[in-house]
């Protein structure tokens, strides 16, 4: 064996320790094959590569990942930097020239971006140069070469998907405007409270927050030939253009036949039979009620509907509900309910979009209205409808609601 660590070596090193030893690459060596490896690595994460350009002998030197951003094989050599005006697109010349023009007459970098085509493609890319600078002027261009097509593609997308998003809501806003628009022509909504025969009556129909689920609900209130004041509020099925004239038809045929003078009941059993047989794939919901000013009786029927809330002294709650189904779900009759009010009464009518909720339960929702119709002052309906929907959570996202609001005598019909 050879000591050929000196006589303060533990072992001397054999023969195969030293043949291994000056088998390995020295270590400036092995650095310089690990930076290669970092740099081809960080080429094909950024999708860029390195290119020089020899101005005085027309040389060029690209690395490996350039020659794959143009599609070139590396047996044919790079381009040479006068050449590359034959691989950029046409309408994207004035960006080279410009750069090229720049880079030998500064100092400072110089970026451009054009387009190339690629194995038949559009490739995007970013070109930044820097002059080599000697004595006598540039001798040389260096420069990195970036495929951005991704990126701009990626740019492309998120541009059309705002623009498309722009127009949904543009189209959505109108169409909302075109829906409640039609519904002011078919049923206006009072200004202010509605002055009766010894009733004030405040009314509020509340539109849905998105578009889409625009309904068909709806009130009535007026006086009748015979003294009595009609009273009644409705929902019909579905949303939209095709909900609202459903409930112009329903609304309308209401208001015919409640000249009639017949009891709430038969109305309904009537508009029932118009939904079943004219209105098809449609169910309704509501309430119909006449109110005799004289003798304070309200007298109502119901189809499937939640039962109106009374208001007697500050304290709320729903009236005992007479039996009734769906509008257009079966021909079974509907029962009939009476009940005698008092001074300083307050009644209150409403749709299911007043307390359906998605993120909410319907009886904490009744729950909630319930409580807020106790605040509902008698002289003041109109501030009161705008209070107890705050208190409930403001509109309905989902679904559009409609209030009937009415309070008897005490000084009520004054203004």
């Amino acid at each position: 064996m050879v000591d050929v660590w000196g006589s303060h070596q533990r072992r001397p090193m054999s023969a195969a320790d030293l043949v291994e030893r000056l088998a390995e690459p020295p270590a400036a060596e092995r650095d310089a094959e690990m930076l290669a490896v970092r740099l081809a690595h960080a080429e094909r994460l950024g999708n860029m590569g390195w290119a020089e350009w020899n101005l005085h002998t027309g040389t060029a030197t690209w690395s490996d990942h350039v020659y794959l951003i143009f599609g070139r094989d590396p047996e044919d050599g790079p381009i040479r930097l006068p050449d590359l005006a034959a691989h950029v697109e046409p309408g994207d010349l004035g960006a080279l020239d410009q750069l090229l023009w720049s880079v030998v007459q500064g100092v400072e970098p110089v970026q451009a971006e054009f387009r190339i085509r690629r194995s038949g493609e559009l490739r995007n890319v970013r070109v930044v140069l820097e002059p080599l600078m000697a004595p006598g002027g540039p001798q040389g261009v260096h420069g990195v070469v970036q495929d951005i097509t991704g990126r701009r593609r990626a740019e492309r997308i998120m541009s059309e998907s705002r623009r498309q998003l722009l127009e949904a809501r543009e189209k959505a806003a109108e169409e909302r405007h075109v829906m409640l628009a039609l519904r002011e022509a078919i049923l206006p909504e009072p200004v202010g409270c509605l002055d009766l025969p010894c009733t004030r009556i405040a009314v509020r129909y509340v539109p849905a927050e998105k578009t889409s689920n625009l309904g068909g609900d709806w009130f009535e209130a007026a006086a009748l030939p015979d003294g009595r004041v009609l009273l009644a509020i409705g929902d019909v099925s579905g949303h939209g253009l095709p909900a609202i004239a459903h409930m112009a038809q329903l609304r309308h045929a209401l208001i015919g036949l409640t000249m009639t003078g017949e009891p709430p009941n038969r109305l309904l059993a009537w508009l029932n039979e118009l939904v079943m047989h004219r209105l098809h794939e449609t169910t309704a919901t509501a309430v119909i009620g006449h109110l005799d000013t004289a003798s304070r009786v309200f007298t109502w029927s119901q189809a499937g509907n939640l039962a109106p809330i009374l208001v007697r002294d500050g304290v709320a709650g729903p009236l005992g509900q007479p039996k009734g189904v769906l509008l257009g779900a079966t021909d079974q009759p509907y029962g009939l309910a009476t009940t005698r009010l008092r001074d300083g009464d307050v009644l209150l009518l409403f749709t299911d979009g007043l307390v359906e909720r998605r993120t909410r339960d319907i009886d904490e929702g009744l729950a909630l209205a319930t409580a807020a119709a106790g605040e509902l002052p008698g002289r003041d309906l109109d501030a009161g409808l705008d209070r107890l929907l705050a208190d409930i959570g403001g509109p309905n996202p989902e679904d559009d609601a409609c209030l009937l609001a009415v309070g008897l005598g005490g000084g009520l019909g004054e203004s």
